[in-house]
């Protein structure tokens, strides 16, 4: 069955998730987390993945062995296809496209691209229109320049960057349970696939420090 939407119940789920984030809550509204946001996700992604490849999501239980946090779930549902990404919460949906996290041997790779001056306008273009289309580019920073670095560079910003993405969000709506919202996300992904191109072809993955798990929004 394709996407029809998400379940009338979805936001409710996670607004009470959040208020009470406990084994008995999520033992007596497991069910409604199933029909209304797991099994749509999935029916979501399948409706996506002949234009973006197949898609996962994410466990909803946290790892709390080093958090302070010891809450047990996650309050969102988040989905991957590669370095799309979408999330279903309380809030509503957010689409991003790009690397959450990026381990050494990417982040190598990508302050290198980012120096050439064949490929870091590009990217620094890329950013620019993003920004200007309203969407929100972020990432983990350095607070000052990487060594060794001038700085004057043209870049200087992007450098700083340890990993790169861009998102936007929607609030709850009507939108939510329907099924035209499978070509909103879709639009969103396109939109912001310069991003994500640029990323693949110049830092990709590094199978060997487990940057599988870095090609994620969330």
């Amino acid at each position: 069955m394709g996407f029809t939407g998400f379940g009338d119940a979805a936001v409710d789920f996670y607004e009470g998730l959040e208020a009470d984030n406990s084994r008995a809550y999520w033992s007596d509204h497991k069910h409604l987390y199933e029909s209304h946001v797991r099994e749509p996700m999935h029916a979501l992604l399948a409706d996506l993945e002949a234009e973006f490849g197949p898609g996962r999501i994410f466990r909803p239980y946290r790892d709390v062995r080093f958090a302070t946090d010891k809450s047990p779930y996650k309050v969102q549902c988040g989905a991957t296809a590669g370095p799309h990404y979408v999330q279903l919460s309380a809030d509503g949906v957010m689409v991003a496209v790009g690397y959450y996290a990026m381990v050494p041997g990417q982040v190598a790779r990508f302050r290198a691209a980012v120096d050439d001056e064949r490929h870091g306008p590009v990217l620094a273009s890329i950013v620019e229109d993003l920004g200007r289309d309203g969407f929100t580019v972020a990432g983990d920073r350095l607070k000052t320049r990487p060594r060794g670095t001038d700085p004057e560079h043209p870049r200087l910003d992007l450098l700083r960057h340890r990993s790169l993405y861009a998102w936007c969000a929607w609030p709850p709506s009507e939108e939510l349970h329907a099924p035209a919202l499978a070509e909103r996300v879709a639009t969103t992904w396109r939109r912001l696939d310069p991003l994500g191109r640029w990323l693949d072809e110049h830092v990709g993955v590094d199978l060997d420090d487990g940057a599988e798990r870095a090609r994620r929004r969330r």
